[in-house]
This record gives structure tokens, sequence and C-alpha cells, in this order.
């Protein structure tokens, strides 16, 4: 097999994703690639077969959904924890990029820039989607730690 980022859910199924940090209802939690945000985690669905949440049958869905609350709930109080300028969480559920079935909860801080703390993470300059030194990495394992404890 490829990189495990060419079939993230395929590769989380067959345990060889190594951002993943929990298995969900429905759903793995996953360590986002930027941690620009610190904290900032993907739910992954656990069906290969779902591009969108109305591909999933109710129940299916019921699960998914809880698993989008519990992981929010986690990254929220575990990143409150860690720093003290924690705001908030957003919750977005996109697919426009990835052909897959992911949300992506990102903490939010009040040391951000005043030109997006109030907007979109997307607003971001691509520039910190792909910087080397807020990547994943083992840096960031007591915050995933923390929010792992959590679920």
């Amino acid at each position: 097999m490829g990189d495990w980022r060419e079939d993230r859910v395929g590769s989380a199924l067959r345990g060889e994703n190594p951002s993943v940090f929990a298995r969900l209802p429905g759903a793995f939690a996953a360590l986002g690639d930027a941690q620009f945000l610190p904290g900032y985690c993907v739910l992954l669905t656990d069906d290969p077969a779902a591009t969108r949440l109305s591909d999933l049958g109710a129940g299916a869905r019921r699960d998914y959904l809880d698993s989008v609350a519990a992981l929010a709930e986690a990254v929220e109080r575990a990143c409150a924890a860690a720093d003290p300028a924690f705001r908030r969480v957003n919750i977005e559920i996109l697919g426009n990029a990835s052909p897959f079935l992911h949300t992506h909860v990102w903490p939010r801080y009040g040391w951000e820039p005043d030109d997006v703390v109030r907007r979109p993470v997307w607003v971001y300059p691509v520039e910190r989607w792909h910087d080397p030194a807020t990547a994943r990495g083992p840096q960031h394992d007591a915050l995933r730690r923390a929010i792992a404890q959590r679920l």
C-alpha cells in the first residue's frame, strides 16, 4: 500500500493511520496534520463508502454525530486546560476537497491574529497549512493524550 494519506479511512481501518488516536462509534478521532491551532482534530468516518453525512443510515448517522459531539467536547476541555486563551471550538463538515466523510474540529484562541480570530479558519494564509514548524509531531503528544483521555 502507498502513503496512508492517500486512503485515510482505509488506513485507519487497517490500523496504519498514525494520526488516529481513538476509535469512536462510527468513526476515528485523528489529530490534524496542521497544528497552527493546537488541538485541531478530524473525525474520520469508518465507512469507506460514505462521502457525505447523508450516505449513512439513520443509526450510523446518529453514532457519527454523537462522536462529533464527543470529540468536540474533548478538544474543548483539553485545549482550555492547556491554554488560558482558548475561546471555543468550530465544527465543520465540508467535504469539498477530500472524498470521504470527515468533520473538522478546530480550537480557536484569543491569541489568533485580529484579521482571522472571528472568521473561519479557512481564511488563514495557505502557508500556515503547510508550515513544517506547526506540522503534527511529537511536540503535540501531550495535547493528543489529553484529548484522548477526555473521550
